[in-house]
């Protein structure tokens, strides 16, 4: 039995040798050793591939997020219809389908196409925030330029300009606009500021000096009663004063004057504004 053992490994060991020395096995165990060496070197580009994708992915990630946020800034504050421009919502798209054949994107093209939405996404960043600057300033502006009318109710009594003083009946340039209206009823600020005077004037009776910034001044004079002090902050509406008929007047009224850099401008154009 041992040496039926022996004969076979020693046949078998002579055909294995035989044979790994075979051209046509050395020439398949290269083929298959170049095989192994693409293959690894196919999985290595493919993770290589993989990580650059993620790692773009996730800058575009988050520039949409910030995109989104200053798209639902912009819309509150541009009061766009929410339901147009809902940005928690994906796009609406769509169409037929094309006829011709469609063509696979390769990795290097892919890669490209990040990188160029990557781009327009920054270049779209930074425009929706020069916008939403604008928009800011723009309404910051409003709620500090004066306009409307600096009461709840009544009626002009009085415009800007020269007119024949109601005292004197001789002819005088009038610097502000009179609203005559029910003594006691609400005198309110035309626009956010500052209140810099409460106090009696000559002339003026007890007045309202606001300070809203970028040069202009409000003043609200005749009132019967003061519901301000000096270094309250005003919101426009805010009730001020109560009208009244104080200093140099005929009666129930409040004189609006609008100062643009320390100089009177007519207020026509502010009360007309909305």
């Amino acid at each position: 039995m041992v040496p039926s053992i022996i004969i076979y490994a020693s046949y078998h060991w002579g055909y294995s040798a035989s044979h790994s020395h075979d051209p046509s096995n050395i020439k398949m165990q290269a083929e298959l050793a170049s095989q192994r060496d693409e293959l690894n070197h196919a999985v290595a580009e493919a993770d290589r591939h993989m990580n650059a994708l993620s790692k773009q992915l996730g800058k575009m990630q988050a520039r949409v997020i910030r995109i989104d946020a200053l798209g639902r800034r912009l819309t509150k504050i541009a009061k766009l219809d929410k339901g147009e421009f809902d940005f928690d919502k994906v796009p609406a798209q769509g169409g037929p389908a094309s006829s011709e054949a469609l063509q696979s994107v390769s990795v290097p093209d892919f890669l490209q196409q990040l990188e160029e939405l990557s781009l327009q996404l920054d270049s779209r960043s930074e425009q929706l925030s020069v916008l939403e600057s604008m928009l800011m300033s723009n309404k910051l502006q409003q709620k500090v330029s004066p306009t409307g009318r600096p009461i709840v109710k009544g009626w002009m009594s009085s415009y800007y300009g020269m007119r024949s003083d109601p005292f004197s009946g001789k002819r005088e340039h009038h610097k502000g606009i009179d609203f005559a209206g029910k003594e006691g009823s609400a005198v309110i600020a035309v626009a956010e500021g500052v209140v810099t005077k409460a106090s009696g004037r000559s002339g003026y009776g007890k007045l309202v000096e606001v300070n809203h910034g970028n040069g202009f001044v409000t003043r609200y004079g005749h009132n019967k009663k003061l519901l301000v002090k000096v270094g309250d902050k005003l919101a426009k509406g805010d009730k001020i004063a109560l009208m009244g008929s104080t200093g140099r007047s005929t009666g129930p009224h409040v004189h609006f004057e609008v100062l643009k850099n320390g100089r009177n401008v007519n207020p026509t154009k502010f009360v007309n504004a909305r």
